[in-house]
């Protein structure tokens, strides 16, 4: 089997541009065409202008990934852009004035929040969150897991291949115990799950459960009532059958922990941490939009 070409997506973010193939992606699936883009920038821009409750960046850089998360509706991206607006000002103890270096050392020392040095076949970013035995939350607690995840969501924004193509995350549950079941709560839950439908301008492509044990039922009882359908239709539950992982994410594009023909995964917060740090200065922008008033 090929060997899969990581070159230019391993520990850095392709910013800057758009291959062909992605441009045809965005123009099928998002309407995305210069004419498209144009007068849905300039709308934008108009309505953001007249909603003085919220406080954003307006160049065209900054409303195109609105716009690519709603399919270039810009009414639609305005009400992405109030919901997200909505989540950061509820959440602002764990959101509001967030800077890089405040998750550098849990970042780099756990192996809670990890990405796949490669993409997957359809050229999508992979999260994998480890839920189970490699989390402890007496030194990660769940509101410091969310605070990492809501930073890496922010600099995968600068992606415009990610903006296009989406993502994928792979929720590990390997050696879940009860003291990992105890952190993920029912207000954990909720602002996940409300965080990942409403507040975050990126394509949830799929979400797939893997190594659940039988415990994991009582973390699903917590999760469920706050899927809504299209979010729902999105995630898949995979236990040990790799294979079945294997029906969604190609054996190449994996490592060997999922049965993949990469080797196992032998890298983490302390080799992406960097790029990170590279995007500071517009991660930590971020810190203070959403609302006009904190």
């Amino acid at each position: 089997m090929a060997e899969v070409d990581i070159s230019e997506e391993a520990f850095h973010l392709r910013i800057g541009y758009l291959k062909p193939e992605t441009k045809e992606i965005a123009r099928a699936e998002l309407r995305e065409t210069d004419e498209v883009k144009a007068e849905a920038i300039k709308k934008l821009r108009e309505l953001l202008k007249a909603t003085p409750e919220i406080n954003y960046k307006d160049d065209d850089a900054f409303l195109t990934i609105f716009l690519r998360a709603t399919h270039f509706y810009p009414e639609s991206a305005l009400e992405k852009m109030k919901s997200t607006a909505a989540f950061r000002k509820e959440y602002k103890d764990l959101v509001h004035g967030l800077q890089v270096e405040q998750v550098k050392e849990r970042f780099i020392k756990g192996s809670v929040i990890n990405v796949l040095k490669n993409c997957d076949q359809k050229g999508r970013r992979v999260l994998i969150v480890n839920c189970g035995k490699l989390w402890d939350p007496s030194t990660v607690p769940s509101d410091e897991m969310f605070r990492m995840l809501y930073m890496v969501h922010i600099a995968a924004q600068l992606e415009e291949e990610t903006q296009v193509r989406g993502v994928v995350c792979i929720m590990d549950f390997d050696g879940l115990a009860m003291k990992q079941v105890k952190a993920l709560s029912p207000s954990f839950s909720k602002r996940l799950l409300t965080f990942i439908q409403d507040a975050m301008p990126l394509r949830m492509k799929e979400v797939h459960f893997v190594k659940q044990p039988f415990i994991f039922n009582m973390v699903w009882t917590l999760f469920k009532p706050f899927v809504r359908e299209k979010l729902n239709k999105r995630m898949h539950f995979h236990g040990s059958d790799m294979k079945s992982l294997h029906k969604f994410l190609d054996p190449s594009v994996l490592p060997a922990n999922y049965k993949g023909t990469l080797p196992a995964i032998d890298y983490g917060g302390l080799e992406w941490f960097p790029t990170l740090e590279q995007q500071a200065e517009y991660v930590n922008t971020w810190s203070e939009l959403g609302p006009a008033e904190w």
